[in-house]
Formats: C-alpha cells, structure tokens, sequence
C-alpha cells in the first residue's frame, strides 16, 4: 500500500510529499524544493529508503533542492516533461529572483509524457502531462489509494497561475477538465500549496471551475 507524508517546505510553504511503499518502505520524493535537512529527518524518521526524485514542475519552489537532494544521494530525476527544460536551465536566476538560495541546473534521469508510469516498491502511479501553469507540468496519480500529487494545477478554491513564461489559462482549465476529472469525484488531491481537497468538491464549489 502506497503511503505518503506532506512537508510544507521553503518561505513559500510549497508541499513536498515523501512517497513509501508500505511493504518495501523504499521512498520517493515529490518536489523537493528546499529545507534538505527537514525532508531527510522526516525521511530517517519514518525508516525508508529514499531511492528516486519525482518533479511535478520546475518552478523554485518546488525543484530547487533537487540538483543538491540527487548529487547528496546520488538519486535519479524522475520528470517532469521536457516542456519546463527552460525552467530548469533558469533556476538560479530563479532563485535570485525570488530570494530563495543558489539553486543548481540539472538533467532529468528520466522526462516523463503523458501515459507514463513511475513506480516506487511495488505500487505504481500513473502521470498525467497537464500543461497550463508550465508546459511540461505533470501529475501523478495513485488509483490505489485514490490520490493524486498535483503541483500547481489545481487548489481548494482556485487554480494555478497562468502569468509566468509560458502559462496559458484555456489550456490549464483543458488539463483539469480532461486530465484530472476522469479520475473520479472520489479522488482526494494534493496540491502544492495549502491544503487538500477532492475533485468532487472542486468540481462543485471552486469559482475557477464549478460545473466543468
């Protein structure tokens, strides 16, 4: 059985997920974005193995530990879509940017595409590319445990921002109405920032998309 933990990290309380398998307790991390030393201790606290980085995008606030995290232990990148390589190339004029620390460029071990899976121990996920906020956004989704890990795409109440390089609006609605609604009313989300909702509810009280 897949479990997870949501460690909001950096000044921008973005939510870094840590992933296990119950049965293996081998561990993925989703978005590693900065505080190292907090993710690792929670990593030591719960006993797993962290074996693999997963990327939703490549914002700061969710990518810029990663270079440090994967070189530290030496981890595979696993996403996002070749899409945000921009993004990726730009992270430490990111970082200046926006006040967080240096943050290094990286190669991705593995881009991801819509239809892809990723498996850590004996679960797997399936990813969605959900493009809007930045090209080459992804998602991952856990049909088990009935969850799904999604950046900035989506939030309880409203949606991601369409105004950085690249981000268009329609087509960000298009990834939420016909990638992430299919999979179920029931399936609860977790966004990258603030807390956790379901589609179900989105779907009938966030202004963005109500009715969609």
């Amino acid at each position: 059985m897949l479990k997870y933990l949501t460690v909001p990290v950096t000044p921008f309380q973005q939510n870094c997920s840590i992933l296990w398998c119950d049965e293996t307790h081998k561990a993925a991390i989703i978005d590693p974005g900065g505080d190292l030393d907090l993710l690792l201790a929670e990593v030591a606290r719960l006993g797993l193995t962290l074996e693999q980085i997963w990327l939703t995008h490549a914002h700061i606030d969710h990518a810029g530990g990663t270079a440090e995290l994967a070189e530290k232990l030496n981890l595979p990148i696993i996403g996002p879509h070749p899409g945000d390589q921009f993004w990726i190339d730009g992270l430490a004029q990111q970082g200046k940017m926006f006040g967080f620390p240096h943050a290094d460029a990286f190669k991705p071990t593995r881009w991801l595409a819509d239809g892809d899976t990723v498996r850590i121990g004996q679960a797997t996920l399936n990813v969605r590319h959900t493009p809007g906020h930045t090209p080459g956004h992804v998602v991952f989704h856990s049909p088990e445990i009935k969850r799904a890990f999604v950046g900035d795409v989506l939030f309880a109440g409203s949606i991601g921002r369409t105004d950085f390089p690249q981000g268009d609006h329609d087509t960000l609605i298009a990834s939420i109405t016909q990638r992430l609604w299919p999979m179920g009313d029931d399936t609860v989300f977790i966004p990258g920032h603030g807390p956790e909702s379901s589609f179900g509810r989105e779907r009938k009280v966030n202004p963005y998309v109500a009715g969609t």
